[in-house]
């Protein structure tokens, strides 16, 4: 059974920095597409970020451009997020996929992470 593990949210002032984990278990040998989406109360979930199973070309949202890197080791992928905003305050979630390279849209992941909470104050 696969498993999505997020860890690493909290509290931090506006310009400060977090670095988010999340760790995939269940299929050896298995390359992951991995992406990281957020949801604010009363918005829809968002994406944010994602990285290939390939490794290859990154891909994030204009909000995000030039603060916050998506990486990965493996199956786990990291979000080094700097420069935080308050409007970057969210749960935030990782997602993984087997069935396609790559994921830039909530119907493209089927693994889910149960989400860690991002709080930015002003």
């Amino acid at each position: 059974q696969v498993q999505v593990v997020e860890s690493g949210g909290g509290l931090v002032q506006a310009g400060g920095s977090l670095r988010l984990s999340c760790a995939v278990s269940g299929r050896t040998f298995t390359r992951y597409a991995m992406g990281w989406f957020r949801q604010a109360p009363g918005k829809e979930r968002e994406f944010v970020a994602a990285i290939p199973a390939n490794s290859g070309k990154t891909y994030y949202t204009d909000s995000v451009k030039g603060r916050f890197t998506i990486s990965r080791i493996q199956n786990t992928a990291y979000l080094q997020m700097n420069s935080l905003k308050p409007e970057d305050t969210a749960v935030y979630y990782c997602a993984a996929d087997v069935t396609s390279e790559l994921g830039l849209t909530v119907d493209e992941y089927y693994y889910w992470g149960q989400g860690t909470q991002v709080t930015v104050s002003s």
